[in-house]
């Protein structure tokens, strides 16, 4: 028996079909892929709520997929596992109905393959543990057993799972309890350090345990900053762990490991995940009296604080521990802390300036309705899609190629809402020289590219693209990569300082291209000015938006006097200016430094920006383009708790991994930006991403939860399929969303569980239906924690899938048609949102169903969007469009014609081209920037 597999939980087997004997290729008679949940070589962390059937049984599900081309096997599967004791047995699994663990993506119809199902459950202790567990099956009873690792290094799969009591469960916000000292910490970390002050904190996330972990570290001396390196303690218990390290100074990254604790780079926050179930999440707190704090690993498996301060006193680093049997209550605890211990500093900043931070006003996208009572709608800017030039027309700009790759979008029909010109419009020294050793001469555009000025080429734009409703510039922080210009016109007004630049390896040799590391730089005093001036300029020739990158170089000043002056006021000055001139028309781009991120970022006091998420989408990099999706939603754990809008970079429509992109940038829930070279174009990939309103602008569909992995462990080189889960609409009411993305090189298939879908608990009472978008196929109805709340996807190399959970209602109609699938005698129904767009959930505003009087079914339906609304009714197959249905769109009938069943009479999804309709019937959507749908079914 041979056995290939995709490094992940699924594993293409190939064999003879004569029991115990080994095949040789010319002898393949049998092809079968087998899945297993939980999936091998992963980990898996149950909380007791998370245990199907009984409190403390969990369910081994295994599929079989075998050719139909050959005889077929009477498959026997096994879990072998070390569960119930130190000595691995055997588990037999009982084959159950296919349509358990429903494949939703692929074609299970088309008779290609049999499909085996088999599944059971195994009783756990009370006090809870760490075990593992492989597959083993055969063609029959008379072969032999073949074991999943076998014949490949696929590793076996992990089970962590709590004990049935724990204090962590019972804690409660303001319970300080005896278990909250020196001594509990100890319980988590051992050998802590009795350099450190432990004090135990309140948390405000229920079932955590807090604690602030505080330093001494001596003032700057002979004026270089003063470095403090102390080994915190080893983390007790370790089975895997997590980091956000800093893979350069703008960038973060995931790092992964097992048991020893190990790391290359610095981390800002560490999560270990202990063979007792609990969580132990570490965050490193900077920003705070001039103070940079990070981890780093000792040779045995410590965890060491690194801090630097830049302070002429004595100062302390601050370091947020917190435990909890959930991973996501653990990063509340500290996170919710940390904006406590940043709060006084904010506030003493905020009563040091000169100007205040405007509130947020509202922008030319809102719309204020007095004495309405039905909720609108409404657009932020980076709703609209966006166009950047960065990839697609390069550095080298000129108003003329700008206008080409405009045209070009306008001819194929892509109406953009946003545009980005980026790094290449500014006038700067050195021409042809490293970016690095230009500076920045004057604000104006160069003359090269835009002889009439930056204010004709905007004019211009607006003029031919009337659609455009906002255009950014880039610049960077400290005016352009080099700084200022020596001779330029800004160096005469004004006032300058020239500071020296460390090298931020292992990227970039910026120290390396600057005359002996140093640059020119506006003098913190005079930034908020320059600001004001820059800003005012821009605005006078229409620009409206910027971008502002290189926000790290900052962090790269030498000298600690620097750091004191520059940090925090360029903060400060770019902070006030973009909110004065652009509302929340700013991108904050190359930030994801701790002092950044802890001063700027994660205060609540200023309207939400966009964040660059990771580092950049490189088009010409094969092997970039997977890491950058696991990169993105991993990041996304820490900063969807900053006051950001996680951006994943933009990308190109038209490249190899372009749908790979795609679907993820559409579960993100930030931004989206495509940067096209001129005439390469996705039309149907755009589609898929966007939609119109009714006052013809392109938008995209963002979920209302910022999407992130949902398996903080799991290390990309163990290749795993990454799921990134969102949730778009009202708790309870609205879609758990997950996107499944084959990050390796080889077919890969995952079974996917209901509880996996954030929203949905184990409190969740209602049914769901699951549907996955490429197919459009729907499951059956199901319920959380029960055994058949499974669905499976098969994913080939690039390949991607996006599921969204629907909860449904049902209702018990007079003169019911009869459900066949339904044994309780009522019609399920569900609004599943715009079909053919990958998240089209997030287009319903607010869905609301009821039987009237005369004993039909009425849905209400809000979309922020025009499109093809789908709607699930249980017994749809049983009824005729044109005898049981009638759909109206603001009070007017829709045409039959529009309406049908999606997938054909057997289908039990309810079609409706709203988009065809509204132009059809020639709608005005008057004041509202939403479509309301009505639908009766009697």
């Amino acid at each position: 028996m041979q056995v290939e597999t995709d490094r992940s939980s699924s594993l293409t087997i190939r064999g003879s079909t004569q029991p115990g004997r080994l095949a040789r290729p010319d002898q393949m008679s049998m092809f079968a892929r087998i899945t297993s949940y939980p999936p091998l070589g992963q980990v898996t962390c149950l909380r007791r709520s998370q245990l199907s059937f009984s409190e403390r049984a969990l369910q081994f599900t295994v599929t079989i997929d075998s050719s139909s081309a050959f005889p077929a096997q009477r498959w026997e599967a096994q879990i072998w596992h070390n569960i119930t004791g130190s000595e691995w047995t055997a588990l037999p699994l009982q084959e159950c109905n296919t349509t358990h663990a429903a494949l939703l993506n692929g074609n299970q119809h088309d008779n290609q393959y049999y499909r085996h199902v088999f599944s059971e459950e195994i009783i756990l202790s009370g006090d809870g543990g760490h075990a593992k567990f492989t597959v083993r099956f055969r063609t029959g009873p008379d072969a032999d057993w073949q074991w999943a690792n076998q014949k490949h290094p696929v590793s076996d799969g992990e089970i962590i799972y709590h004990p049935s009591h724990s204090d962590l469960r019972t804690t409660r916000p303001g319970d300080i309890s005896q278990s909250r000292t020196e001594v509990g910490l100890g319980k988590y970390i051992d050998n802590l350090s009795n350099e450190l002050g432990i004090v135990s904190r309140s948390s405000e996330a229920p079932g955590a345990l807090l604690w602030s972990v505080t330093g001494e570290i001596p003032p700057v001396s002979d004026g270089s900053s003063s470095l403090k390196h102390l080994v915190l303690g080893t983390p007790s218990s370790t089975a895997r762990y997590f980091s956000l390290v800093r893979v350069w100074s703008p960038w973060l990254g995931p790092r992964h490991g097992r048991e020893k604790f190990r790391l290359t780079e610095h981390a800002i926050l560490c999560s270990f995940l202990r063979t007792d179930g609990a969580h132990l999440v570490l965050l490193a707190v900077s920003g705070i009296d001039n103070v940079l704090t990070v981890f780093q690993s000792g040779h045995d498996g410590e965890v060491v604080v690194n801090a630097k301060s830049d302070n002429l006193e004595p100062s302390k680093f601050n370091v947020l521990i917190a435990a909890a049997e959930d991973f996501e209550v653990a990063l509340s605890a500290v996170i919710y802390e940390a904006r406590k211990v940043i709060r006084p500093f904010a506030e003493q900043a905020d009563s040091a300036r000169e100007e205040p931070v405007p509130l947020s006003p509202p922008g030319d996208d809102v719309v204020f309705v007095e004495k309405d009572e039905t909720a609108q709608w409404l657009s932020q800017w980076f709703d609209g899609l966006t166009y950047c030039t960065w990839n697609g027309v390069g550095q080298d700009l000129t108003e003329e190629k700008i206008l080409h790759a405009l045209d070009s979008l306008k001819e194929n029909g892509i109406n953009i809402v946003n545009l980005i010109i980026d790094d290449g419009w500014q006038a700067n020294h050195n021409e042809g020289e490293s970016q690095f050793r230009r500076g920045l001469e004057h604000f104006e555009a160069h003359s090269q590219g835009f002889p009439g000025g930056l204010k004709q080429t905007v004019d211009l734009i607006r003029q031919r693209n009337p659609q455009v409703e906002h255009i950014a510039v880039w610049h960077a922080l400290l005016g352009y990569w080099g700084g200022i210009a020596p001779d330029g016109d800004l160096a005469q007004r004004f006032k300058l300082k020239q500071v020296k630049i460390k090298d931020p390896a292992p990227h970039g040799h910026i120290a390396e291209n600057l005359p002996d590391g140093n640059i020119l730089t506006i003098d913190p005093d005079d930034i908020q000015r320059f600001y004001d001036e820059f800003y005012n300029f821009l605005s006078s020739a229409g620009v409206d938006s910027v971008k502002t990158d290189a926000q790290f170089f900052i962090d790269l000043l030498e000298d600690p006097e620097d750091r004191r002056r520059f940090i925090t006021s360029y903060q400060d000055a770019w902070s006030i200016a973009s909110l004065k001139h652009f509302s929340t028309r700013s991108i904050s781009c190359g930030s994801m430094t701790p002092q950044i991120m802890f001063h700027s970022q994660m205060p609540t006091n200023k309207p939400t920006l966009p964040l660059r998420n990771s580092d950049d989408f490189f088009p010409e990099i094969p092997a970039s383009h997977p890491w950058h999706i696991f990169c993105n939603a991993h990041n996304s754990l820490l900063t969807r708790y900053l006051n950001v809008l996680p951006d994943w970079d933009m990308f190109q429509t038209s490249h190899p991994y372009a749908s790979f992109h795609a679907a993820a940038r559409c579960v993100s829930g930030g931004p989206i930006y495509i940067t096209d070279e001129p005439g390469k174009h996705d039309l149907s990939l755009l589609d898929q991403m966007t939609a119109q309103t009714v006052t013809d602008i392109t938008v995209i569909l963002r979920p209302s939860v910022i999407g992130r992995t949902i398996d903080i462990y799991h290390d990309y080189n163990e290749g795993h399929v990454l799921r990134v889960g969102s949730y778009t609409g009202w708790a309870k009411t609205g879609s758990g969303i997950l996107g499944l993305f084959n990050i390796h090189s080889d077919v890969a298939s995952s079974i996917v569980s209901l509880m996996d879908f954030p929203g949905i608990h184990e409190d969740s009472k209602a049914q769901y239906i699951v549907r996955a978008h490429t197919s459009g196929k729907v499951s059956s109805r199901m319920k959380p924690l029960t055994q058949n709340s499974l669905v499976s996807i098969v994913l080939e190399p690039k390949g991607w899938e996006i599921l969204t959970a629907y909860p449904t209602r049902s209702f018990a109609l007079p003169e019911r048609h009869g459900d066949n699938n339904s044994r309780d005698g009522l019609t399920h129904v569900a609004a599943l949102g715009l079909l053919g767009k990958m998240t089209g959930a997030a287009a319903v505003v607010t869905s609301d169903i009821s039987v009237v009087e005369n004993g039909r079914l009425r849905f209400n339906i809000s979309l922020k969007a025009l499109g093809t609304l789908g709607v699930y009714i249980s017994d749809l197959k049983d009824r005729s469009i044109a005898q049981n249905f009638m759909v109206m769109i603001l009070g007017k009938p829709v045409p039959q014609k529009m309406v049908w069943k999606e997938g054909g009479e057997d289908s039990n999804v309810l079609a409706i081209d709203v988009l065809a309709a509204w132009k059809k019937m020639k709608l005005d959507n008057g004041w509202s920037n939403e479509v309301f749908v009505q639908i009766f079914m009697m």
